[in-house]
């Protein structure tokens, strides 16, 4: 898969924009993990993907609102790695030519380390909780946001805020004991300056 450039980290940290400026800038095919979630669910059976299963069973307060946030991360089936494969699967029916840029935060550092051929293919970004809560920001909609659905959108919204953030601090972790590139974001990076980051990585 020498042909592949993985950019994953946690969420708001900027990985869809990077990605795209990448893909317009040298022709490459944009494959975004979030675009495909729905179809991956459709693919997966319970003995496959049972948090996943357990998930899509659970009314909006049980996802966002009754759980603890270590529980949500402990249990958000995304973050434990199910559907990777198919993620896979996808790529390997891609043709070779041109490049693909992988991006989401479904692409765990420990699945994606055996699936690199050598330096320069992938890189992770991780937001500090700052940058991500004004990404949420700009991205938000009135009345838009999912969490709009529960009966208590603010601690909805503060769980799911902790959760993220642990996440990033497992991202982090993880990239660090695995030798793997990442990319501190916070509110004085500009975007020109973290794709050139991103592209230093890539050694463009």
């Amino acid at each position: 898969m020498r042909h592949v450039y993985w950019i994953g980290g946690g969420s708001g940290a900027g990985k869809s924009t990077i990605a795209r400026r990448l893909a317009d800038r040298h022709g490459w095919r944009l494959y975004s993990t979030d675009d495909v979630m729905e179809d991956h669910a459709r693919r997966t059976t319970p003995d496959e993907a049972p948090m996943l299963h357990e998930f899509m069973a659970m009314d909006m307060d049980e996802r966002w609102v009754n759980r603890s946030p270590e529980t949500m991360l402990e249990t958000f089936h995304w973050f434990r790695g199910e559907g990777f494969g198919l993620i896979v699967e996808d790529l390997l029916r891609m043709p070779r030519e041109p490049c693909v840029v992988v991006e989401g935060f479904r692409l765990l550092p420990h699945l994606v380390q055996p699936l690199l051929t050598g330096p320069g293919h992938a890189v992770w970004l991780l937001p500090t909780p700052e940058f991500r809560q004004a990404a949420l920001m700009r991205r938000a909609t009135p009345g838009g946001r999912f969490t709009g659905r529960t009966s208590d959108p603010e601690r909805a919204n503060r769980n799911i805020a902790v959760r993220d953030h642990l996440f990033t601090e497992h991202l982090r972790d993880e990239t660090a004991r695995l030798r793997l590139p990442a990319v501190i974001v916070d509110l004085t990076m500009p975007e020109d300056e973290l794709a050139e980051r991103v592209s230093g990585v890539f050694r463009l």
